[in-house]
């Protein structure tokens, strides 16, 4: 040692020629997972614990920049939350059911089901992946109901590994050992235990209703999951008639209908009109004597002022319908063509010729005859007009939607009952918005319900309902008499599984039983996420987990009373009331007593303006950032236009060309 100095000796490693990144993410992505630095500990009490619930996202669709941006905001969360000392519960989930599975399932192996068919299990599937190309109908393979299930549960699994790769890739601080999923054991136990409480409850019914229906999809749709879009149309003038022959004319964009017509309605106040309510008129071609009715929902400065009422064009036809008692005349099927049997009510001969031409042929076809019929009889005053209309689609949907009358499932949820409109609206009150205008967003949702949930699906993969029917002497099943099992059962597919005191020999036959064969709506499960978290691995002892709501068997894991903090909606205010209010008091919580289901809900506004590109991702027209190398890196954008409700993002569309040269829009 020199005097006055001392020696220190340093192994250094020498430099390399390049400074590089490579590999860092892999070693410190393992650190941490070994470390288990996000991992919820669940050794603290209540007060310590801050949880987080985000709408799990759906495994079939694309991730884009749109789901980063919004997942990085809740990541914030939950290191700041870290770095504050709390024992953070930030899980992932995989919407691994629904529609969007069903599609992706039929074009990847190019398949669709066909019930009649017998369980194969030797089955092969045709196609191992098909570039994301459509397939059509005609050259899918029809397979079994349970084949298809397999081929859901095979291809989610592999889209859920390359899913998680990507958010580890993100640097997401999830702790991934608390990973759940919408079907499966545990959440389908979960999700038919709630129903058979909605139900004992008397919070759950069914009827036989007008729904909005996708003759695509073949299945019933939900309020929440409509999406209004601009479509072409014609005006068409067409003169109904009173007894003398003297014409009363309205103005119609749906003239296929016309057999379908059951009265024509005015408003109260149109001048116009107040001296023909109670008379009657007949429609043209088909003959039926209908009533002049008032209603205030008529508009006087649409059209004519004076509609006519076909059961059903539109879900004011709807509401006319059920609020004056109005016959119903449904000629739409649920393939969307005209129904083949000529109706009852039309008696005229002439008119039932007119009919026979249309049956069986789609709307656009029958619409073609129509018109070409009422030029004919001198009914049409004038030639067509081109319009633009807002019609009603299915979110998924490519075409509009029609409304059949058929047997579905409901949730109460306010839509029809003011007193638990009013509960939710105080409900979401205790909750703290971020930001806090969102607020008003989610009570507008709520006011503006008009039916209740429907929640029941005509398709094969999701979470079946727990429920079985008598069949009567006649072999038919006795519908008000649901036959339930116990829940200890759960969970059980009624197609499969025998109700207590029957055996199989007693299936869909005279004295016997039937299954209920609909599916429940993927929200069932996406709104029951807190309590499909189970870290104390009871997911046989009830729905109890991280959350403590009205349903659990035990204690919850993180102590009485634990729910999560914050429900980060990463939707877009769009979905705002269909995630808060489906999450939180309409399907797990009752409203009478028991804890909130979140303190806080964050809205993740930024991504309104991305919505219209989401919905395009989501039908499959556009493929964004799939879990696969991006054909223009990751520097596609999604935005169509900028976000209006938070103008400091000033965010513009950008094209394909302009991202492939590197170009600003």
């Amino acid at each position: 040692m020199t005097e006055g100095k001392s020696i220190i000796n340093a192994n250094l490693t020498p430099l390399p020629d390049k400074v590089g990144v490579d590999g860092l993410e892999d070693k410190w992505r393992t650190v941490w997972d070994e470390d288990g630095t996000y991992k919820f500990r669940n050794t603290r009490d209540r007060k310590a614990v801050y949880s987080i619930d985000t709408p799990p996202p759906t495994v079939s669709g694309s991730l884009h920049v749109g789901h980063v941006f919004s997942y990085t905001h809740t990541d914030v969360i939950a290191r700041y939350k870290r770095m504050r000392g709390y024992d953070v519960f930030y899980p992932m989930g995989w919407d691994d059911n629904g529609l969007p599975t069903e599609r992706r399932v039929q074009n990847y192996y190019g398949v669709r089901v066909d019930v009649s068919l017998p369980y194969d299990p030797d089955f092969k599937p045709p196609f191992e992946g098909t570039d994301g190309k459509k397939i059509d109908a005609k050259d899918q393979v029809p397979i079994s109901r349970k084949n298809f299930i397999e081929l859901c549960e095979r291809l989610t699994a592999q889209d859920e590994k390359l899913f998680e790769a990507l958010w580890r890739k993100l640097g997401l601080s999830i702790d991934w050992s608390q990973t759940y999923h919408t079907i499966g054991q545990h959440p389908q136990r979960v999700a038919q235990k709630a129903f058979l409480r909605n139900l004992a409850r008397g919070e759950a019914y069914q009827q036989d209703a007008p729904g909005l229906w996708d003759v695509t999809f073949q299945t019933a749709v939900a309020q929440a999951e409509l999406e209004s879009r601009e479509y072409p149309g014609f005006y068409h003038k067409v003169a109904f008639r009173f007894e003398d022959g003297t014409p009363i004319y309205i103005e119609t964009t749906r003239p296929e209908l016309l057999a379908a017509c059951t009265s024509l309605i005015a408003n109260p106040n149109d001048e116009r009109y107040k001296q023909y309510f109670g008379q009657y008129v007949y429609s043209p071609l088909f003959k039926v004597k209908v009533p002049i009715l008032a209603h205030p929902a008529a508009e006087m400065d649409k059209g004519a002022g004076i509609a006519m009422c076909c059961t059903f064009g539109d879900v004011t036809d709807v509401e006319w319908w059920r609020d004056l008692k109005l016959p119903t005349r449904p000629i739409i099927q649920r393939n969307g063509r005209i129904v083949m049997d000529t109706p009852d009510w039309i008696e005229d001969p002439a008119g039932r010729e007119v009919f026979a031409e249309t049956a069986g042929k789609t709307t656009f076809s029958a619409r073609k005859i129509i018109v070409d019929k009422l030029r004919e009889s001198g009914d049409l005053d004038g030639e067509p007009t081109p319009t633009k209309r807002m019609t009603n689609f299915y979110e998924k949907g490519d075409k509009p939607l029609e409304i059949v009358t058929s047997r579905q499932w409901y949730l109460k949820n306010g839509g029809t009952d003011a007193k638990l409109n009013a509960e939710l609206i105080e409900r979401g009150k205790e909750l703290e918005f971020h930001p806090d205008f969102m607020r008003v967003r989610y009570e507008n949702w709520v006011h503006g319900l008009n039916g209740d949930w429907l929640i029941s699906r005509q398709r094969f993969f999701g979470v079946p309902f727990p429920l079985w029917y008598p069949v009567n002497a006649s072999g038919e099943p006795d519908y008000d008499h649901p036959i339930t099992p116990s829940e200890d059962r759960l969970p059980i597919d009624p197609t499969i599984d025998v109700p207590e005191g029957y055996d199989e020999s007693q299936r869909d036959v005279p004295g016997g039983f039937t299954a209920e064969k609909d599916i429940m709506d993927t929200w069932a499960t996406s709104s029951l996420t807190p309590t499909d978290r189970d870290p104390l691995g009871r997911a046989g002892r009830g729905l109890q987990g991280p959350v403590r709501f009205h349903l659990p068997d035990g204690p919850s894991p993180a102590g009485s009373g634990h729910h999560p903090h914050l429900a980060v909606l990463d939707c877009g205010p769009r979905a705002l009331g269909e995630q808060v209010s489906a999450v939180g008091p309409c399907h797990a919580v009752r409203l009478d007593s028991g804890p909130r289901p979140q303190e806080d809900v964050e809205v993740q506004g930024q991504r309104r303006g991305a919505e219209r590109a989401d919905r395009e991702v989501r039908r499959g027209r556009v493929r964004i950032w799939p879990p696969r190398p991006p054909p223009y890196g990751l520097g596609m954008h999604v935005r169509h236009r900028p976000d209006e409700d938070w103008p400091s993002t000033g965010h513009q569309a950008a094209q394909r060309h302009q991202v492939r040269a590197g170009h600003r829009p």
